[in-house]
């Protein structure tokens, strides 16, 4: 799955860079099961930072948000052709300071339980 994560984490950027003209300049995931979430760095644009510095950061956000929910599919997509499994949930949300956003996916519980089993068994012959 360590491959996985990162070419999501890759992909998500990616999204990023060609939706916004800017992707992030550090990109994380973390991994649990059925939960995946993708932290991007230092995301913002500079006129979305000026806003930030307005005073204006709720509008950032909001539309941050509606643009990322209008997305969702795609971000769905990539995230099921990547891992193999059917994502159930997509959220995102966005920090000011620092400058971080999270994407996060569920999957499937059943998706996970066949390829747990699956890790398991490659693991036990490996050794």
């Amino acid at each position: 799955m360590q491959s996985h994560r990162s070419a999501l984490a890759n992909a998500v950027n990616r999204i990023h860079r060609e939706s916004y003209g800017r992707g992030a300049t550090t990109v994380r995931t973390a991994l649990d099961r059925n939960y995946l979430t993708v932290y991007l760095e230092d995301m913002y644009m500079p006129a979305e930072r000026t806003l930030i510095e307005g005073g204006r950061g709720e509008q950032v956000k909001a539309t941050r948000q509606a643009f990322q929910m209008t997305m969702a599919p795609e971000f769905i997509d990539v995230a099921e052709e990547i891992t193999g499994r059917k994502v159930i949930a997509f959220m995102y949300q966005v920090h000011f300071d620092p400058d971080i956003a999270a994407a996060m996916f569920v999957f499937d519980p059943s998706d996970g339980e066949s390829q747990a089993s699956q890790e398991q068994a490659d693991a036990g012959s490996a050794g």
